[in-house]
């Protein structure tokens, strides 16, 4: 990927990172580390479908689900963020099953849907990584290295890392991809 100049620069400073509970974020939109079903699970999933309220669990019903690397949207319900977006990342399974493409796929998805809402401020789990398995370098480049091919629809795209381990690996990814 290449972005010229001035606009790599204004990319780079749209990237953020911190440590917390996604749950909580005043942003346009969270994403939700969904499975397949969309009806919630654990880590992530879970987190957000408890703090969304019964309501969230009443329209995913609905949905019919959401294949790997493809997102859905919900409004947030009782979040303060007005919007979920859902998406499914891939279960690792060595790299060799189409891994990277799925995790990229559930990330360019998640934006594209997020700036056709008018999304401006959005938070991102670190899709897979959890009980999928992901390895966590792996599946950080792929994120960063994709919301800087989106970054200039948004005015943040903050990566919202449960533990400050996780989020020492985004910073160093973020440095990396932007001298």
């Amino acid at each position: 990927m290449s972005i010229p100049g001035s606009d790599r620069r204004k990319a780079c400073e749209s990237l953020q990172v911190c440590t917390g509970d996604i749950t909580r974020l005043a942003v346009d939109a969270i994403v939700n580390a969904a499975n397949t079903s969309l009806l919630g699970g654990g880590g992530v999933d879970g987190a957000i479908h408890r703090a969304a309220g019964p309501e969230l669990l009443a329209l995913t019903r609905t949905m019919g689900g959401c294949p790997t690397g493809e997102a859905r949207i919900t409004p947030g319900f009782h979040l303060p963020a007005k919007w979920i977006i859902h998406t499914v990342g891939p279960v690792w399974r060595g790299g060799e099953e189409g891994e990277p493409a799925l995790l990229r796929r559930a990330y360019e998805n998640s934006l594209k849907l997020a700036a056709e809402q008018g999304v401006k401020r959005i938070a991102f789990p670190a899709i897979s990584t959890g009980v999928y398995g992901y390895p966590l370098r792996q599946a950080t480049l792929i994120a960063v290295s994709t919301a800087l091919e989106y970054a200039h629809d948004f005015d943040a795209i903050i990566f919202c890392c449960f533990t400050e381990a996780v989020a020492v690996r985004y910073r160093a990814i973020i440095a990396e991809l932007c001298p």
